[in-house]
């Protein structure tokens, strides 16, 4: 059995969460609305998908770049509290 997990066993949704991550936007205001209205999700439902995504070794696979920062962001936070 091998140690490493393929990135397409990945969901659309969560593909779809990691593209939407690598987007920039000019606000809050214009990524919860993209997240509402390309995904079909509340902000905070997509944003407990984000954090659970962030600890997949799959989506680390994915897209190591945006989940590493994602990651680093979260790290920062929690140590602000």
């Amino acid at each position: 059995m091998s140690a490493t997990v393929p990135s397409m066993d990945l969901g659309q949704r969560e593909r779809d969460i990691l593209a939407l991550e690598r987007r920039g936007f000019p606000g809050p205001g214009a990524k919860e609305r993209a997240i509402r209205e390309e995904l079909g999700l509340a902000p905070v439902r997509y944003y407990q998908l984000l954090n659970a995504l962030l600890d997949d070794p799959r989506a680390l696979a994915a897209d190591p770049v945006t989940v590493n920062r994602l990651r680093r962001v979260r790290e920062s936070r929690r140590g602000e509290r």
